[in-house]
């Protein structure tokens, strides 16, 4: 073609065409080949190609792959939400079927405004969020977001949720130290609170591991259980962003698992599919129905595909894959023996400043004037493909990454992908060494 027609990432760019994708490999047209080591948006947690997802598609097509949710529903729905409701914890036993994460934390944020609602109480219209957070690219999801880099053109518009620090002890926004800082960035919330008055608070959400805007930030221990604490003794709910760390990734089936703390609302997304078709979900307890239940029996959101049956099929198949294959233990040991071996690259590379994560979601922070763009761009060169992330004191600085491959992949595949990383790493240093050389004998 002699000119373009499709609206990229970035305009002006070329991007490899994909022929195909097996296991943890990706290869483009051109024949070269990539280990997936970022999941594609840190989505495909059970790898590409998978012939057993692929008969389910299938088979589900054949029978019938739209009905509009106003007039049926659907088996493989049904199955669907009947699922989740076993995995999750506690009584999260009611879930709307959406298309993105985006539309899961916006349906997230009305069914928290609604809930009030329908209990009479019409002023609980605000939901705070932290300024180191990402839960998606609609206006009111961006509002949630505390992302300056993906809020800044829209700011206007936007709502002024963000709120309060986030648990980012590498870089604490209190330049405190844990345990002797007794969680100061969890306290902060009640403060928040008290100013905003929580008559005017419906939800406080958060990631459960904060991803693309801190690079794989995971709380000290104690943090959520505080923050739940301070939601109850408010009446304000807890949503639990789960599209990136749910369904195994963090080496728990929901990385709240790890605290011991059940949110209010849970969204899904990514992984729920593994990619295979767009699917969502927004999970809410029964306390949080209730009300509505007893009153307009309508949540107010929803979406032509909500529920689409053929993405429910595929879903379902997913979850139960994840569970045939024991892929939530699988991600806690693979992810342990990785992020031991990224240590010890640490130790090795001094431009790395932090790493940190939990399961097969790793976050890699360089030390500061060093950006991951170009790092990442240097790994993809090599056939690593990396999931770039944003971090720093402001939240704005190019100088953080994340690992996060399929849950499927082998030790050998590891170290094929650490053996490709270490590489780069390698390439990065002797070109900073070069600039930092030729820079001393311009100064001479």
């Amino acid at each position: 073609m002699d000119r373009d027609y499709l609206i990229k990432p970035l305009l002006a760019q070329h991007y490899p065409m994909i022929s195909h994708g097996k296991g943890v490999y990706l290869f483009d047209k051109e024949g070269k080949k990539y280990i997936d080591g970022s999941s594609g948006a840190i989505t495909v947690g059970i790898g590409h190609g998978v012939e057993e997802i692929i008969n389910v598609m299938t088979e589900q097509a054949k029978r019938v792959s739209f009905v509009y949710r106003s007039q049926f529903t659907s088996e493989p729905a049904e199955k669907l939400a009947k699922k989740i409701s076993e995995i999750t914890q506690g009584d999260l036993n009611w879930t709307f079927f959406v298309n993105s994460g985006t539309e899961a934390t916006e349906t997230a944020m009305k069914l928290a405004i609604q809930h009030y609602q329908e209990k009479g109480i019409k002023g609980k219209n605000k939901i705070l969020s932290r300024w180191m957070s990402y839960h998606g690219i609609t206006i009111g999801a961006l509002s949630m977001s505390g992302h300056p880099l993906r809020r800044q053109r829209f700011v206007p518009i936007l709502e002024d949720y963000p709120t309060i620090s986030p648990p980012y002890c590498y870089r604490c926004p209190f330049n405190l130290e844990h345990p002797s800082c007794d969680l100061a960035c969890a306290s902060e919330l009640e403060t928040a609170i008290e100013r905003i008055g929580s008559e005017n608070i419906a939800a406080f959400i958060a990631e459960p591991i904060i991803g693309a805007a801190g690079g794989a930030i995971v709380p000290s221990k104690g943090y959520y259980q505080r923050i739940k604490d301070i939601c109850t003794k408010n009446d304000i709910l807890f949503i639990a962003d789960e599209v990136m760390t749910g369904l195994g990734r963090t080496g728990r089936m929901f990385a709240m698992e790890h605290w011991g703390v059940q949110p209010d609302i849970v969204t899904l997304g990514k992984g729920m599919t593994s990619g295979y078709t767009p699917m969502a979900a927004t999970i809410a307890s029964d306390r949080v129905i209730e009300p509505i239940m007893k009153g307009s029996r309508l949540v107010m959101s929803g979406h032509t595909f909500s529920a689409n049956p053929l993405s429910a099929a595929v879903s379902l198949a997913v979850i139960e894959y994840v569970e045939k294959h024991n892929l939530v233990q699988a991600a806690e040991e693979k992810g342990n023996y990785l992020i031991n071996k990224l240590k010890e690259i640490k130790e090795e590379f001094p431009i790395i400043g932090d790493v940190r994560g939990k399961g097969l979601l790793i976050g890699i922070e360089f030390i500061n004037n060093i950006k991951s763009s170009a790092f990442i761009q240097k790994a993809t060169n090599k056939g690593l493909l990396l999931y770039p992330a944003v971090a720093g004191k402001n939240g704005k600085d190019d100088s953080a990454f994340m690992i996060a491959p399929p849950l499927t992949i082998s030790y050998e595949e590891l170290d094929e992908l650490l053996h490709i990383l270490k590489n780069s790493l390698k390439e990065l240093e002797m070109e900073r060494s070069h600039l930092i050389y030729t820079a001393k004998e311009e100064s001479r």
